[in-house]
């Protein structure tokens, strides 16, 4: 059960404008926390897959020394750019459209990949993290907060119940779990941690040396 580019696009485009609003509403329900816990761990040249409408970006500190933020759709990253100007970031912050399932850029050139609640909508999330681990440097790390299937059975259960209707109505797969992808792409996975109801991830995956 797969999406497709064309059916992602329509969707976050038809979003765009209010997504700010319904993310922050889940998360604060669900996953509490996780951006700042992301973007703290980011070091050195980043890039951001699915940069949406660069919620993360006013959020990175001094370690990280640039940021590029690509997005398949139109719409979303125009409101990002218009964040960059407001928090002036534009001097470390670059956007792109690009395809996170087929980058165009150089291998090796990432410290840290880091992605916040975006494998769920990528129509081929093991061809993204292959990508990751090719731009990362060997040691690089991806930083990740992601949705999946939770530790609870009866949740995990309803999630899968409901899984096809969701994909159809807004892109979203539900019960993707991380970690097998990462593994793979060739990740070494050095930290996982579960959040409420346990359908929350935090990972920390290096490329190895």
């Amino acid at each position: 059960m797969r999406t497709s580019n064309e059916r992602v696009l329509r969707v976050f485009d038809a979003v765009a404008d209010r997504y700010d609003r319904q993310m922050a509403t889940c998360e604060r329900l669900l996953f509490p926390g996780s951006r700042t816990w992301v973007t703290g761990r980011a070091s050195g040249r980043v890039v951001e897959i699915a940069v949406g409408t660069g919620l993360n970006l006013p959020l990175y500190g001094d370690d990280v020394v640039s940021v590029i933020g690509i997005d398949l759709s139109e719409r979303m990253p125009a409101l990002a750019r218009e964040r960059v100007e407001d928090q002036k970031l534009a001097g470390r912050v670059e956007l792109r459209r690009d395809d996170a399932q087929c980058l165009d850029l150089p291998d090796g050139c990432a410290d840290t990949v880091v992605s916040t609640f975006t494998l769920c909508s990528i129509p081929n999330e093991e061809a993204a993290l292959r990508e990751a681990f090719r731009i990362l440097r060997p040691g690089g790390r991806m930083v990740m907060a992601e949705h999946g299937p939770s530790s609870n059975l009866f949740i995990r259960t309803m999630m899968h119940l409901i899984e096809p209707l969701i994909v159809r109505l807004s892109a979203d797969h539900l019960t993707r779990d991380p970690r097998g992808p990462l593994r793979r792409a060739g990740f070494r996975i050095e930290h996982v941690a579960r959040g409420r109801m346990g359908v929350s991830f935090r990972i920390v995956a290096v490329r190895p040396e």
